[in-house]
Protein backbone atom coordinates (compact mmCIF):
# COMPACT_ATOMS: atom_id res chain seq x y z
CA UNK A 1 0.00 0.00 0.00
CA UNK A 2 1.06 3.96 -0.75
CA UNK A 3 0.23 7.15 0.63
CA UNK A 4 -2.46 8.56 -0.36
CA UNK A 5 -3.08 11.57 1.48
CA UNK A 6 -1.71 13.77 3.63
CA UNK A 7 -2.83 16.64 5.64
CA UNK A 8 -1.17 18.92 3.70
CA UNK A 9 -2.19 17.57 0.38
CA UNK A 10 -6.04 17.33 1.28
CA UNK A 11 -8.11 17.11 -1.76
CA UNK A 12 -10.33 20.12 -1.65
CA UNK A 13 -14.30 19.79 -0.55
CA UNK A 14 -16.00 20.83 -3.88
CA UNK A 15 -13.57 18.23 -5.77
CA UNK A 16 -15.51 15.42 -3.19
CA UNK A 17 -17.13 13.06 -6.17
CA UNK A 18 -20.55 12.96 -5.51
CA UNK A 19 -20.90 8.89 -5.48
CA UNK A 20 -19.27 8.97 -1.68
CA UNK A 21 -21.87 7.80 0.94
CA UNK A 22 -19.76 9.97 3.74
CA UNK A 23 -17.62 12.98 3.14
CA UNK A 24 -15.52 14.48 6.01
CA UNK A 25 -14.15 18.19 5.43
CA UNK A 26 -11.87 20.07 7.51
CA UNK A 27 -13.31 18.24 10.70
CA UNK A 28 -11.77 19.49 13.76
CA UNK A 29 -12.07 18.10 17.29
CA UNK A 30 -11.16 19.98 20.76
CA UNK A 31 -10.62 18.52 24.00
CA UNK A 32 -9.59 20.54 27.02
CA UNK A 33 -8.61 23.46 24.87
CA UNK A 34 -6.50 21.07 22.50
CA UNK A 35 -6.73 20.17 19.48
CA UNK A 36 -7.23 16.33 18.65
CA UNK A 37 -7.34 16.78 15.43
CA UNK A 38 -7.89 19.61 12.58
CA UNK A 39 -8.02 19.71 9.04
CA UNK A 40 -9.42 16.06 9.04
CA UNK A 41 -10.90 15.52 5.60
CA UNK A 42 -11.44 11.84 3.83
CA UNK A 43 -14.43 10.08 2.11
CA UNK A 44 -16.12 6.97 2.57
CA UNK A 45 -17.14 5.30 -0.47
CA UNK A 46 -19.11 2.11 -1.54
CA UNK A 47 -18.15 -1.15 -0.56
CA UNK A 48 -15.27 0.13 1.31
CA UNK A 49 -13.53 -1.25 4.02
CA UNK A 50 -11.34 1.54 6.56
CA UNK A 51 -9.03 0.80 9.15
CA UNK A 52 -8.96 3.67 11.37
CA UNK A 53 -5.60 3.80 13.21
CA UNK A 54 -3.38 5.71 15.65
CA UNK A 55 -1.42 5.76 18.61
CA UNK A 56 -3.41 6.01 22.25
CA UNK A 57 -4.97 9.61 22.53
CA UNK A 58 -4.91 10.17 18.73
CA UNK A 59 -8.94 10.41 18.78
CA UNK A 60 -10.24 7.05 16.82
CA UNK A 61 -13.33 6.78 19.13
CA UNK A 62 -13.73 11.01 19.20
CA UNK A 63 -13.99 10.42 15.41
CA UNK A 64 -16.22 7.40 15.21
CA UNK A 65 -18.53 8.59 17.63
CA UNK A 66 -18.56 12.49 15.88
CA UNK A 67 -19.50 10.71 12.36
CA UNK A 68 -22.12 9.22 14.00
CA UNK A 69 -23.69 12.36 15.39
CA UNK A 70 -23.20 11.61 18.81
CA UNK A 71 -20.32 14.05 19.74
CA UNK A 72 -19.83 18.07 18.48
CA UNK A 73 -16.98 19.06 16.79
CA UNK A 74 -15.47 22.07 16.44
CA UNK A 75 -14.69 22.74 12.97
CA UNK A 76 -15.65 21.32 9.50
CA UNK A 77 -18.41 19.12 8.24
CA UNK A 78 -19.72 15.59 8.05
CA UNK A 79 -22.00 14.78 4.62
CA UNK A 80 -23.66 11.77 4.30
CA UNK A 81 -25.81 11.27 0.95
CA UNK A 82 -24.91 14.78 -0.17
CA UNK A 83 -26.16 16.69 2.99
CA UNK A 84 -25.07 17.98 5.99
CA UNK A 85 -25.65 15.66 8.90
CA UNK A 86 -27.21 18.54 10.45
CA UNK A 87 -29.79 18.93 7.85
CA UNK A 88 -30.67 15.23 8.83
CA UNK A 89 -33.21 13.98 10.99
CA UNK A 90 -30.50 12.41 13.71
CA UNK A 91 -32.88 9.35 14.39
CA UNK A 92 -32.98 8.40 11.06
CA UNK A 93 -29.00 9.19 10.18
CA UNK A 94 -27.88 7.28 13.35
CA UNK A 95 -30.34 4.25 11.56
CA UNK A 96 -28.01 4.47 8.90
CA UNK A 97 -24.66 4.94 10.44
CA UNK A 98 -24.54 2.77 13.39
CA UNK A 99 -21.58 3.04 16.12
CA UNK A 100 -20.46 -0.19 17.66
CA UNK A 101 -18.35 0.03 21.00
CA UNK A 102 -16.72 -2.52 22.84
CA UNK A 103 -19.04 -3.04 25.64
CA UNK A 104 -22.80 -2.54 24.10
CA UNK A 105 -25.60 -1.82 26.12
CA UNK A 106 -28.52 -4.27 26.23
CA UNK A 107 -32.39 -3.88 27.27
CA UNK A 108 -33.06 -6.36 30.05
CA UNK A 109 -34.65 -9.57 28.91
CA UNK A 110 -34.21 -12.61 26.29
CA UNK A 111 -32.09 -11.84 23.06
CA UNK A 112 -34.89 -11.74 20.82
CA UNK A 113 -36.84 -9.33 22.83
CA UNK A 114 -33.85 -7.20 22.47
CA UNK A 115 -33.57 -8.01 18.92
CA UNK A 116 -37.49 -7.13 18.20
CA UNK A 117 -37.86 -3.99 20.34
CA UNK A 118 -35.68 -1.53 18.14
CA UNK A 119 -38.41 -2.21 15.94
CA UNK A 120 -40.72 -0.18 18.70
CA UNK A 121 -39.00 2.85 17.95
CA UNK A 122 -40.59 5.29 15.85
CA UNK A 123 -37.75 5.52 13.44
CA UNK A 124 -37.61 2.01 13.10
CA UNK A 125 -41.51 1.50 13.02
CA UNK A 126 -41.63 1.00 9.04
CA UNK A 127 -39.28 -2.10 9.22
CA UNK A 128 -40.49 -5.43 10.31
CA UNK A 129 -38.48 -8.10 12.45
CA UNK A 130 -36.82 -10.76 10.13
CA UNK A 131 -36.38 -13.69 12.11
CA UNK A 132 -35.29 -15.81 9.26
CA UNK A 133 -32.56 -13.04 8.92
CA UNK A 134 -31.24 -13.81 12.29
CA UNK A 135 -31.11 -17.63 12.16
CA UNK A 136 -28.91 -17.28 9.20
CA UNK A 137 -26.65 -15.10 10.90
CA UNK A 138 -26.82 -17.92 13.93
CA UNK A 139 -25.98 -20.55 11.65
CA UNK A 140 -23.03 -18.34 10.50
CA UNK A 141 -21.81 -17.79 13.97
CA UNK A 142 -22.55 -21.26 14.97
CA UNK A 143 -25.26 -20.29 17.09
CA UNK A 144 -28.33 -22.66 17.33
CA UNK A 145 -31.80 -21.01 17.43
CA UNK A 146 -32.25 -21.46 20.76
CA UNK A 147 -29.49 -18.80 21.73
CA UNK A 148 -32.60 -16.20 20.54
CA UNK A 149 -34.07 -17.35 24.26
CA UNK A 150 -31.41 -16.52 26.13
CA UNK A 151 -31.39 -14.24 28.84
CA UNK A 152 -29.45 -11.36 28.06
CA UNK A 153 -28.26 -11.39 32.29
CA UNK A 154 -26.69 -14.92 31.67
CA UNK A 155 -25.32 -13.93 28.35
CA UNK A 156 -20.66 -13.78 28.59
CA UNK A 157 -19.27 -10.48 27.08
CA UNK A 158 -18.38 -12.00 23.92
CA UNK A 159 -22.14 -13.07 23.96
CA UNK A 160 -23.14 -9.88 24.32
CA UNK A 161 -21.38 -8.40 21.77
CA UNK A 162 -23.13 -10.71 19.07
CA UNK A 163 -26.73 -9.64 20.24
CA UNK A 164 -25.04 -5.88 19.62
CA UNK A 165 -24.06 -6.92 16.26
CA UNK A 166 -27.02 -8.93 15.03
CA UNK A 167 -29.35 -6.09 16.89
CA UNK A 168 -27.31 -3.24 14.28
CA UNK A 169 -27.25 -5.55 11.17
CA UNK A 170 -30.80 -6.55 10.76
CA UNK A 171 -31.46 -2.45 10.39
CA UNK A 172 -29.59 -2.78 6.79
CA UNK A 173 -27.37 0.28 7.93
CA UNK A 174 -25.16 2.16 4.99
CA UNK A 175 -22.16 2.30 7.34
CA UNK A 176 -20.98 0.42 10.49
CA UNK A 177 -18.53 2.30 12.34
CA UNK A 178 -17.12 -0.28 14.85
CA UNK A 179 -14.85 0.78 17.98
CA UNK A 180 -12.87 -1.97 18.95
CA UNK A 181 -15.47 -4.13 19.32
CA UNK A 182 -14.00 -7.63 19.50
CA UNK A 183 -10.71 -6.49 21.56
CA UNK A 184 -12.11 -8.17 24.70
CA UNK A 185 -13.21 -11.35 23.12
CA UNK A 186 -11.36 -14.65 22.33
CA UNK A 187 -9.89 -15.08 19.05
CA UNK A 188 -12.88 -17.64 18.08
CA UNK A 189 -15.66 -14.86 18.74
CA UNK A 190 -13.87 -11.95 17.34
CA UNK A 191 -12.96 -14.22 13.43
CA UNK A 192 -16.73 -14.94 13.80
CA UNK A 193 -18.15 -11.36 14.23
CA UNK A 194 -15.50 -10.59 11.48
CA UNK A 195 -17.48 -13.27 8.88
CA UNK A 196 -20.50 -11.84 10.21
CA UNK A 197 -19.83 -8.17 9.08
CA UNK A 198 -17.97 -9.57 6.02
CA UNK A 199 -21.31 -11.28 5.49
CA UNK A 200 -23.55 -8.25 5.86
CA UNK A 201 -21.87 -6.18 3.33
CA UNK A 202 -21.37 -9.33 0.66
CA UNK A 203 -25.23 -8.76 0.96
CA UNK A 204 -25.27 -5.46 -0.47
CA UNK A 205 -21.68 -4.66 -1.48
CA UNK A 206 -22.31 -0.79 -1.40
CA UNK A 207 -22.32 -1.15 1.94
CA UNK A 208 -18.98 0.35 4.24
CA UNK A 209 -17.30 0.12 7.70
CA UNK A 210 -15.19 1.42 9.30
CA UNK A 211 -12.98 -0.21 12.31
CA UNK A 212 -10.62 0.70 14.86
CA UNK A 213 -8.46 -1.86 16.25
CA UNK A 214 -5.49 -2.40 18.14
CA UNK A 215 -4.76 -5.65 16.30
CA UNK A 216 -2.97 -4.85 13.07
CA UNK A 217 -3.71 -8.37 11.83
CA UNK A 218 -7.14 -8.26 12.24
CA UNK A 219 -7.11 -5.13 10.32
CA UNK A 220 -4.76 -7.04 7.75
CA UNK A 221 -7.79 -9.35 6.87
CA UNK A 222 -10.42 -6.77 7.27
CA UNK A 223 -9.97 -3.45 5.95
CA UNK A 224 -8.72 -2.51 2.47
CA UNK A 225 -7.61 1.13 3.26
CA UNK A 226 -6.22 2.72 6.28
CA UNK A 227 -6.88 6.78 7.81
CA UNK A 228 -3.92 6.84 10.10
CA UNK A 229 -4.57 9.99 12.98
CA UNK A 230 -1.83 10.97 14.18
CA UNK A 231 -1.11 13.46 16.97
CA UNK A 232 -0.58 17.03 16.71
CA UNK A 233 -3.13 17.17 13.80
CA UNK A 234 -1.70 15.09 11.60
CA UNK A 235 -3.50 12.87 9.29
CA UNK A 236 -2.29 10.08 6.60
CA UNK A 237 -4.03 8.12 4.62
CA UNK A 238 -2.58 4.46 3.09
CA UNK A 239 -4.89 3.03 0.89
CA UNK A 240 -4.59 0.20 -2.37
Amino acid sequence: MKDRLTDNQTTQPELFPNNAILSVQDLGRIVEERWIWSHLSFQVFPGERVAVIGASGSGKSLLLRALAGLDPVQAGQIIFQGQSISSHFMPSYRSQIIYLQQRPALWEGTVEENLQRVYRLTVHRHLIYNRKLILDYLHLLHKTPDFLQRPVSALSGGEAQIVAFLRALQLSPSILLLDEPTASLDAGTAQSLEALVAAWQYEHPQRAYLWTSHDPNQLERITNRQITLKQNSEFNEVGD
